[in-house]
């Protein structure tokens, strides 16, 4: 973490408040986006199938793919055919929309799309560009299309937003980029369908529920694992990931922070010799082809509450996408 992320979970101190004038910039640009979109002075594309965003107002880790992984999975319950689209931060594709398969690496379509493709099976497309990666959806049969973030991308017209917020985080300092975490302010959350916590004693959030650990090299259940061991993460929250780990008896030897999305190569663990290394499953997926057979991974299912699944519910009635909820 930099030292412009580090102070945005501080109080204001003089590096915001040096920042604060590029903050109003943001501000004002984004804002000006925004309405020109709302009044219709710049046109937003209107997808074949409905459109349920799952975004954030904050940079960094809010804990938005256990929720995209959940609602995939509750909508694949309910009988629809559901396709995800993602920005693919991190990847590098020589083409655009990459239609992400069992062989698609991380470094072509960037770690989370790769997880959600493992997880849930179901069509996933990656690219920057959300309009031609909807239209590359028209070959395929869906219902409905998931975006995984793209709260801000005001040109992608949707029919549910859920904003996911970091319960332990919240919104750091308050301010905008880059003197603060935030995208947009703080009264967007007013606009949006759904907000939900992650973690947290709100009303409307969900849990996080770990499942047995699993090898890192072939992504197999865990037949024993080792009591002590390093855990590595990159992730925007690596404090829950390490009590997680204790939680489940690990003595931890020592904790490494990467940036959210790194980028792991075989030399960044060559100091661990040959202890246990314990990492997410986010971070797994970048590691399997050089992992050591005591590298595990701790799955977690997001658990939403009984609020939650209500509101949803609600909404996805409202908006036609089922019936008889």
């Amino acid at each position: 973490m930099s030292v412009i992320e580090k102070s945005w979970y501080k109080k204001p101190g003089l590096l915001s408040i040096l920042l604060l004038p590029l903050s109003v910039l943001f501000w004002l640009i984004s804002t000006l986006r925004a309405l020109f979109y709302k009044l219709n002075i710049l046109k937003a594309f209107k997808a074949h199938v409905p459109v349920i965003v799952v975004g954030n107002i904050s940079v960094g880790g809010n804990g938005k793919t256990p929720f995209v992984i959940w609602l995939a999975e509750y909508l694949q319950q309910q009988g629809l055919k559901v396709a995800v689209i993602s920005r693919g931060y991190g990847g590098q594709s020589d083409s655009y929309p990459l239609l992400v398969t069992e062989q698609t690496t991380t470094t072509q379509a960037g770690d989370e799309p790769v997880l959600i493709k493992r997880r849930l099976g179901c069509v996933v497309i990656v690219g920057p560009d959300r309009q031609a990666s909807i239209k590359k959806l028209e070959q395929h049969d869906i219902d409905v299309i998931i975006s995984d973030d793209g709260m801000q991308h005001y040109k992608m017209a949707r029919d549910i937003e859920c904003c996911i917020v970091d319960s332990e985080r919240q919104f750091g300092n308050g301010l905008l980029m880059p003197a603060g975490p935030l995208r947009e302010t703080k009264a967007r959350l007013k606009s949006v369908d759904l907000v939900i916590e992650n973690g947290g004693n709100a009303q409307s959030r969900y849990d996080l529920a770990s499942s047995p650990f699993r090898t890192v090299s072939n992504s197999e259940l865990a037949n024993s694992v080792q009591d002590k061991g390093h855990a590595v993460s990159a992730i925007g929250n690596p404090k829950r990931f390490e009590i997680s780990l204790e939680q489940q008896g690990i003595n931890l030897l020592s904790t490494h922070h990467f940036r959210d999305h790194y980028a792991y190569q075989a030399n960044d663990f060559s100091d661990f010799a040959d202890d246990a290394v314990f990492m997410t499953e986010k971070d797994a997926v970048k590691c399997f082809s050089f992992a050591k057979p005591n590298w595990y991974y701790l799955p977690v299912d997001a658990k939403p509450t009984a609020a939650v699944i209500e509101k949803l519910n609600l909404l996805l009635k409202q908006k036609g996408i089922l019936n008889g909820l």
